[in-house]
């Protein structure tokens, strides 16, 4: 029997991320997680950390880790705002900039997470076609609207695009906000970082999830215009003005400072994401072009969900999105090189029975 105060509750459909598992022998292609360890600096922070600094609040304005970001891209330490992982700044991105009565734009095929905080912060949006080869046209984002926000390169298609299509973007919406969602752009997209001198109205989001192989730690920061890091800063210290724990910003810190080791290892995941797209090419695959460290693939002859069961019985795990116009994809996370073969050679086999 249905209860009075359970009509007062949140109804809202949430997130759903990739599939865990704790099996060792599980070959984890689903979830777009880095196949190496983080900087060997992050180790080395997380061993000189002492457990009694933990009775201390951190750091609420997570300095040290700002300072280094702003060193990093060249920017002043008020241009940075820092958050638990991206999807928290994107979170408050949304509360912060998108106020107004007209819908958001996003594309229809993106990032699953963005109508889930329309829905919980009651934002009216609009999702945006892409084209027949699955690009966004900026052109589609000019009519009137609340804000923009959307990924450069896209997910889950990987496609990325370049300035001159993030400026046309810009240039089509002077009078709203546009976040560009950059979590893959260290595998070889264009950062819209250039721009941001010349637009207020630009926020660029980032995350050390995968590019820093910090996933589990979560640390997420936004790029933009002093005043617009000001009004994020003040969203955020109205309700949780520590968002970041002392242990993270350490090992973070620690991350940025290796330059080295990050553009080594995201060298070798370009590395071996183009070969893997060239050898499920020779399977007979379509592999859209990829600018992440992920390919989205489709074979003409074996649907996916029945390709996605055969490998989750040979425990490989990728992830397949039963969604309109995806909906025979599947997207592949790139592992080592070693965890790559055993993929291939799974579908060789899978693929000939």
């Amino acid at each position: 029997m249905n209860k009075p105060w359970q009509d007062k509750l949140r109804k809202i459909t949430p997130y759903v991320p990739g599939e865990q598992s704790k099996d060792p022998d599980i070959v984890k292609l689903n979830a777009n997680e880095n196949p190496y360890p983080p900087s060997p600096r992050v180790q080395q922070a997380l061993r000189a950390f002492h457990a009694d600094g933990l009775r201390l609040y951190p750091d609420a304005n997570a300095t040290q880790l700002r300072t280094a970001l702003a060193r990093h891209f060249g920017l002043a330490a008020d241009q940075v705002f820092l958050g638990n992982g991206s999807d928290d700044v994107l979170a408050l991105c949304f509360q912060a900039f998108f106020c107004a009565d007209k819908p958001i734009f996003f594309p229809d095929l993106t990032y699953s997470f963005y109508p889930v905080w329309c829905s919980l912060f009651h934002i009216p949006y609009r999702t945006i076609p892409l084209d027949d080869q699955f690009r966004i046209r900026p052109d589609d984002y000019a009519p009137a609207n609340g804000g923009v926000v959307l990924p450069n390169p896209n997910a889950p298609t990987g496609i990325g695009e370049g300035l001159d299509f993030v400026r046309r973007l810009l240039d089509n919406n002077p009078d709203a906000i546009v976040i560009v969602d950059e979590a893959y752009i260290d595998f070889g997209g264009t950062s819209a970082l250039p721009l941001l001198d010349e637009y207020e109205n630009l926020v660029i989001v980032q995350t050390m999830s995968k590019s820093r192989s910090l996933a589990g730690l979560r640390v997420g920061f936004a790029l933009a215009s002093p005043a617009l890091i000001a009004v994020l800063e003040a969203v955020k210290n109205s309700y949780n003005s520590y968002t970041m724990d002392s242990v993270t910003l350490a090992a973070a810190t620690a991350s940025v400072e290796d330059d080295a080791y990050f553009r080594q290892t995201c060298a070798q995941v370009v590395r071996t994401r183009e070969q893997t797209a060239r050898a499920l090419q020779a399977l007979g695959f379509t592999v859209l072009p990829s600018l992440t460290n992920f390919l989205l693939v489709t074979h003409p002859a074996a649907p996916a969900q029945a390709l996605f069961d055969a490998l989750r019985a040979r425990k490989i795990f990728v992830r397949y999105f039963h969604l309109p116009r995806i909906d025979n994809h599947l997207r592949i996370t790139i592992g080592t090189d070693e965890e790559m073969d055993r993929l291939l050679a799974a579908l060789r086999d899978i693929l000939a029975n």
